[in-house]
C-alpha cells in the first residue's frame, strides 16, 4: 500500500539521504569537536569551481568538485603552523576566490545551461538509481576508514600534542579526515547544495551532543538525527511543495531546539 502511495523517485531520495546521515553523524561529529566547521564551509564554496571544472572537462560536475575538494586538503594538510597567514584568513581566501572563479568560469561557458539553484540547494528528488549506487560504496568506504582511524582521531581531537608523543601520525590522520570531508561534500551537493551541506554536518552532531555520554554514542545518535530530518524534511516537502534540501536543514534545526528541551545526559 505505501508503495503504491509513494513514487520510486520519492523512495530514492529517502535512500539517498538516508545514506548520506549516516556518514555525516560520525563525520559530523568531529567536525564539531574539532570546530572546523569552516573548513567544511571552504570545501563547500570550492564546490562551484569543481562543478566548472567537470562541465570543462565533460565529465560527472561531483568528480570535479571531488578534484577540487581533495587539492584543497592536501594543501592545509601540509600547511605549517609557522605560515605567515592565519589558518581562517586562508581558509577565508580559497573559500571566496574558488566560488568565484567557479562563478566566473561558468559565465565564460557559452552554451552550457547550468541550473545554479540545484547546485545552491540541492535536488535530492532527482537522484538516479546509479547515484544510490554511489552514496552506498561512499558511505561502506568512508565509514570504514572512520572506523579504522577511530581511536586516533579521539587522541587528535583531545590533544594534538600528546597524541604526537604516543607516536600518532598527525599529519597522516589529518590529511585522511580531510579527504573523508571532501568526499562528503561532492556526495551531499547533489542532496542538500553548496549552501547546506555543512548544515547536515553541524546540526545533528550538535542536537546529538546533549543526549550522549560517549563519543561513540553521539556519532550514533547524531546520524540518527540526521536520517530523521531527512525523512521529516521530505515528509514536508512533498505535502506543502518545500525545496528538499532546506526543508530537510530546517527539519533538523528543529530537532536541535527539540533537544535543547531535554535534561542533558551525562
Amino acid at each position: 500500500m505505501v508503495d503504491a502511495l509513494l513514487p520510486d523517485f520519492v523512495w530514492r531520495a529517502l535512500l539517498g539521504g538516508v545514506g548520506v546521515a549516516l556518514l555525516a553523524g560520525p563525520l559530523g561529529c568531529f567536525v564539531v569537536w574539532r570546530r572546523m566547521a569552516y573548513f567544511g564551509e571552504t570545501l563547500a564554496h570550492s564546490a562551484f569551481l569543481g562543478v566548472a571544472l567537470g562541465l570543462l572537462l565533460h565529465v560527472e560536475p561531483m568528480l570535479g568538485v571531488l578534484a577540487v575538494g581533495v587539492v584543497i586538503a592536501v594543501l592545509l594538510a601540509r600547511r605549517s603552523p609557522a605560515d605567515a597567514v592565519a589558518e581562517d584568513t586562508l581558509l577565508g581566501l580559497l573559500a571566496h576566490t574558488s566560488l568565484a572563479l567557479g562563478l566566473v568560469a561558468l559565465a565564460f561557458m557559452e552554451g552550457v545551461r547550468v541550473d545554479l539553484f540545484s547546485y545552491l540547494f540541492g535536488d535530492i528528488l532527482a537522484l538516479r538509481p546509479a547515484d544510490l549506487g554511489w552514496i552506498g560504496l561512499i558511505d561502506v568506504a568512508g565509514l570504514g576508514l572512520l572506523a579504522w582511524l577511530w581511536q586516533g582521531l579521539l587522541a587528535l581531537t583531545v590533544h594534538e600534542e600528546l597524541a604526537a608523543v604516543e607516536g600518532r601520525r598527525v599529519k597522516a590522520l589529518q590529511l585522511a579526515f580531510m579527504l573523508v570531508l571532501a568526499v562528503f561534500v561532492a556526495l551531499a551537493m547533489k542532496l542538500v547544495g553548496i549552501l547546506l551541506t555543512v548544515s547536515m554536518l553541524i546540526i545533528p552532531a550538535a542536537a546529538a551532543r546533549r543526549l550522549a555520554r560517549t563519543p561513540l554514542q553521539m556519532a550514533i545518535i547524531a546520524a540518527g538525527i540526521g536520517a530523521l530530518a531527512v525523512g521529516l524534511g521530505l515528509l514536508a516537502s512533498l505535502h506543502s511543495d518545500l525545496p528538499s534540501g532546506p526543508a530537510m536543514v530546517v527539519a533538523a534545526a528543529a530537532l536541535f531546539l527539540l533537544g535543547r528541551l531535554l535534561p542533558q545526559r551525562g
